[in-house]
Formats: structure tokens, sequence, C-alpha cells
């Protein structure tokens, strides 16, 4: 058996009978006015964060969510667009498909705007979407890619750049692990299923997606999430794991690389009311501006003694540099 049938297992054992302790189930991240989550949706919420943010979700975007689970962020993306099939939802898993339809069903009952045909459910795999080239505006996983091995994890993210449109956004949840994890943590099927041992660095996380072509990385957050302990897991050492939330944006690749937004800043704090570096970079005085990692390299290594660097927050908020 495959690391994909096991998962293929396991998510089908979740939708059969939900887990409220499989994987990393969280509680609704979004409460919006006129939005009623059903308690089921919230206990079949199998994703370690959120990837609903509402700055991009305007003008009604066309969505696509890969991994349905019970169908809660893919109600919360309908309430963004109320339209006919605006949001995609695809699994490879029939029984959480079917899951989720009937969870349509209830929040229809809740929620007088939602209709379930807002939501186009399909059958398809991650490595092979069944979605047009250049169709999609904003695309989501949560908690998915992690459980991917290196050239799996290459097809499925080549696979999302295929289809979202120029300046597209794939805003994903997943975990990662700055401890190096021993061959059979990484070889554990079943942990690697349960979103757990496939957890990559961060550093290395972003470089897939760069690889891939996205010119524009935003790292949004990154949480606490779990712990794999001697007494409960094979390893001689405890080893911390968390979560993070990032949008990769299908910018054209700029010359001298992307730019990967980690929560730094910089702030001006000379004699001048602002400080421009000439190269499209204007720090007004005392107001801190945010900076992708690359520009950060590029005005540090101006060695000046009036510009604050801050380090890395690995939380963006939009704006900044570029």
């Amino acid at each position: 058996m495959s690391y994909l049938e096991t998962t293929h297992n396991v998510y089908k054992e979740a939708a059969l009978t939900p887990d409220v302790g499989l994987c990393c189930t969280t509680n609704p991240i979004w409460e919006l006015p006129g939005l009623k989550i059903p308690r089921i949706m919230q206990e079949m919420n199998y994703g370690c964060g959120s990837t609903v943010h509402a700055r991009d979700l305007t003008n009604n975007p066309k969505m696509l969510y890969v991994g349905v689970g019970g169908g809660m962020e893919l109600l919360q993306f309908s309430y963004f667009n109320r339209q006919k099939g605006g949001v995609i939802g695809l699994d490879v898993v029939d029984e959480m498909l079917e899951a989720s339809r009937k969870n349509f069903i209830e929040a229809e009952e809740m929620n007088p705007w939602f209709k379930s045909n807002f939501v186009d459910l399909r059958k398809g795999d991650a490595l092979n979407l069944p979605v047009e080239n250049n169709s999609i505006d904003v695309a989501a996983q949560n908690c998915l890619f992690n459980i991917f091995k290196s050239d799996d994890l290459k097809k499925a993210i080549a696979e999302m750049y295929r289809v979202l449109k120029p300046h597209g956004r794939l805003v994903m949840s997943d975990p990662t692990c700055e401890q190096p994890m021993n061959a059979k943590l990484r070889n554990d099927e079943r942990l690697r299923a349960l979103c757990l041992s496939g957890s990559l660095p961060i550093n290395e996380y972003v470089k897939a997606l760069t690889n891939a072509g996205f010119g524009t990385i935003e790292i949004r957050a990154r949480k606490p999430y779990r712990v794999l302990d001697p007494k409960n897991y094979p390893t001689n050492e405890l080893i911390y794991i968390e979560s993070i939330e990032v949008a990769a944006i299908k910018d054209p690749m700029p010359k001298d690389g992307p730019c990967v937004f980690t929560g730094k800043a910089a702030i001006y704090y000379g004699d001048d009311d602002f400080f421009d570096d000439g190269a499209g970079h204007t720090l007004l005085k005392n107001q801190p501006l945010a900076i992708c990692d690359k520009t950060a390299t590029v005005l540090k290594n101006l060695n000046r003694d009036d510009i604050y660097f801050s380090e890395s927050t690995f939380h963006y908020d939009g704006g900044g540099c570029c």
C-alpha cells in the first residue's frame, strides 16, 4: 500500500465517522455576519489554520479548494461568492464528497443566503486537477501539501500554478518543522497522513513554491501546532511542530529572485523626512515599512546607521516595499 492509499483510507474513515481528534481540527476562524456553520462541519474541519482571508476574496473571485473535508471552508468561501459554481471543491475520497453534500443541505437550512449549487463538488486528484488553465482567482488547500512526498509535492504545486490566473493566489495552511526528523518518523505513512511527519522547514516549503514560479510569497501567520514526544512517537527527542498560513501569488518572477515576505520591517530615523534608496523603496521618517527578505538584505548592505530592521515576525498583512 502506498502512502497516498493510506491517506485515502484515513480520510475515508474520517468522512464516515467524524473524528474531532484527527489531524489538527480547529474551531472556525471566521464568524461573519449572517454566516452559521453547522456543528458537523466544525467537527470535520481537518485543517491546521484558515485559508479564508477577506482581502483575497473581493469582486466575486472564482475559487478552488482542494481537499474538501466537511465543507466548512467551502461554505466560508461561498459567503464571498454567492454564485452558482463560484467555488470548486475537489477531493479524491468519494465518502468525503458525499459527507460534504449532506453538510451543505444542513448549511442551507441554517443560512438563507446559501445554496448548495454555489459549490461545484468534483472528484479529482491534487496531482492532476480537473480544472482549466488560468481559470482560478484564488486556490486553497489546508493541511494537504505537507502529506505529499517531494516529487508529488512538486506536481501538486505545479498543478495549482497551472490553473491560477496571472496574479492569482494560492492560499495555504500547513504544519512545518525546523527540527530534523528520523527516517522512522518520515516513513510512517499514517503519521504523514495525520499531518505530522511530512512537515518541512519553512525555507524548504517556500523554496518549493518559488521553484514552481510563484514570484511573491506572503507568510501570514506562524502558530504552535503539535509536539512529537518520545513516549508516544518513535523519536529520541521532543519535536516541536508549527503551522503556517501562506499565500503564493502568481506574479512574474523578478529578475533578482522572488519577493518573500516573512514579516520584516524597516524604520528610518535619520535627519530627513524620508529616505529613498534609488531603487523604488521610500522610507518615511519613523514609519515602519514592510519589506521582503530580499529588500531587507539590499538595505542592510547600505550599512546606514539610521535605519532599524526588525526580525522576521512571520506575520504579514500586505503592503510594503513591493
